[in-house]
């Protein structure tokens, strides 16, 4: 996984397992802990890619039709990563946020949550 300077930024550490798993700390008491963290940078390439792929049919002029057709399969694409990264969310770092009752936490999947299903 890449860290890139605004993450250092919003995370205090990061630490990245031979397994490819991470987890950050967020200035909240419990880790993150990304099992899915190859997965998701997998499927994000693959988007990046079929993304390219239809800038260039733009540039190409391609029918318009084909053009949105590819579109929404790369909408699908990005839903899908978002649905993988909040099951992971979910499933360890809520779970540790609510055994160490950190509230702050909590809210800000709720918050996440909010702007993801607008």
């Amino acid at each position: 996984m890449e860290i890139n300077d605004n993450d250092k930024e919003i995370n205090s550490a990061w630490h990245v397992h031979e397994d490819g798993t991470v987890h950050a700390h967020h200035g909240h008491t419990h880790t993150h802990t990304h099992t899915q963290t190859k997965a998701v940078l997998n499927r994000l390439s693959r988007a990046i890619g079929h993304l390219s792929a239809v800038k260039r049919m733009v540039e190409q002029n391609r029918d318009c039709s084909d053009v949105l057709i590819q579109l929404s399969a790369v909408n699908s694409a990005i839903k899908n990563v978002s649905k993988i990264i909040l099951q992971d969310h979910i499933e360890h770092c809520l779970v540790e946020a609510v055994k160490e009752n950190d509230q702050e936490a909590i809210d800000k999947l709720k918050e996440a949550i909010d702007k993801f299903v607008k």
